[in-house]
């Protein structure tokens, strides 16, 4: 039996946290009625409202104009979605309505974007996280206390709204009660898809699919050739042709990262993974010294897109220290320099041969269950998915059919 309660939770916000709030709330309101001016006013004179549709079109331009995280860019976009929805709804009824827009000082987040503690709040701001603390009534079973206290209760998301002079969340919670005659559901076998990155594979995950990078190169050299050509014109008219070839760039770019993104997303939904592992893209140059600053762009651009597509899936995207996963062995885990030659792995142990990539993505995989592990936060016990079978925590092949991973 599942339980769902508001707990409205006063926060405690210093000067420092009240400003970094303000801006934020701010920065969500101009995301929200961008996305409400765009949809209301429609695409070939119809009204949009397809999530997917205006995340497309406005995603990587709020991103520019704002200081917010992925994700709270995309929730700005559909909240305006949903209000765009609601007033087509009324027009279909014939009632009177007019564009969306949003005044109110308030913002929605989610477990992404904020960690719920029982006594704090962790917030992701224009400036960087911000702790907040609870004001709570003394009464342990006075609401909010009541669920905010609860350990079975569990946060699941929040809008935080100013009102009154002070900061408010209000926050969706849920206590879930087993039934006895259901077998738990989180006692199922869970799994997870491992992502490796690089440059002449754009992405390559551990079923065995590969995204080959030879069109994203080509195209980064075809305009590279063409900047380098302008700008030995040294013109006036040249700059300005340099800036219109740096758009059409990022356009082509972005269309083939968002098919990338939603073919991982289908992969991982085939083989009913609810967990997309990348690498840690914090010092990715380091890791991929070739990588040019386009491809570092292209990695990041990725996993954003993959972060907020997945969610409407529920699917997570997570990240892991990618420290040996190109040198270690995913079959033994024996981990020397020499197991890696450019795109062949073969391990100087145990002797596995495979693709170099593929090798790695399943070793990104087996990173996040071990860390899972080590974090002893038990659940269900959790694969990396293969295209035949799993790898489990111990890089044990757990065969589905016959062939080889």
């Amino acid at each position: 039996m599942e339980y769902r309660r508001t707990a409205v939770i006063k926060l405690d916000t210093p000067d420092e946290a009240d400003a970094s709030l303000r801006e934020t709330v701010e920065q969500f309101k101009h995301c929200a009625n961008t996305a409400s001016e765009w949809c209301w006013h429609g695409d070939d004179g119809y009204h949009v409202t397809s999530k997917a549709k205006a995340e497309r079109a406005l995603y990587d331009r709020l991103r520019d104009e704002t200081d917010l995280t992925a994700n709270l860019v995309q929730k700005g976009i559909r909240r305006a979605v949903e209000a765009v929805k609601s007033g087509v709804e009324r027009l279909k009824r014939g009632e009177n309505t007019s564009q969306p827009h949003f005044s109110a000082d308030s913002a929605v987040y989610d477990k992404r974007s904020a960690t719920f503690h029982r006594d704090y709040v962790s917030l992701s701001t224009v400036n960087g996280r911000i702790e907040c603390d609870y004001i709570l009534p003394d009464g342990s079973e006075t609401p909010p206390t009541k669920y905010v206290s609860d350990e079975d209760f569990e946060f699941r998301m929040a809008h935080l709204q100013y009102r009154d002079g002070d900061w408010y969340l209000h926050a969706s919670m849920r206590k879930v009660e087993a039934d006895e005659e259901s077998p738990d559901s989180e006692s199922k076998h869970r799994t997870v898809l491992g992502v490796d990155l690089g440059v002449n594979n754009l992405a390559v995950a551990s079923t065995g699919r590969f995204w080959s990078a030879d069109e994203f190169n080509h195209w980064r050299r075809e305009y590279e050739k063409r900047r380098g050509a302008l700008q030995q014109c040294g013109s006036r008219h040249a700059h300005e042709n340099i800036e219109s070839v740096g758009q059409k760039e990022y356009g082509r770019f972005e269309i083939y990262l968002h098919t990338v993104a939603n073919e991982l997303i289908e992969e991982a939904l085939e083989h009913d993974v609810r967990t997309i592992v990348f690498e840690d893209l914090t010092h990715i140059r380091e890791n991929i010294p070739e990588a040019t600053w386009q491809h570092v762009w292209a990695f990041r651009r990725l996993y954003e897109y993959v972060e907020y597509k997945a969610e409407e899936h529920g699917v997570q995207a997570v990240q892991v220290d990618p420290r040996n996963t190109s040198k270690r062995c995913s079959t033994c885990r024996f981990t020397h320099v020499a197991n890696r030659s450019g795109a062949t792995f073969e391990c100087q142990q145990c002797r596995y041969e495979n693709h170099a990539d593929y090798n790695a993505s399943k070793n990104i995989g087996l990173q996040y269950l071990r860390r899972r592990q080590n974090a002893d936060d038990g659940g269900a016990p959790v694969d990396v998915r293969l295209n035949r079978g799993t790898l489990n925590v111990s890089g044990e092949y757990v065969p589905s059919a016959s062939g080889e991973a």
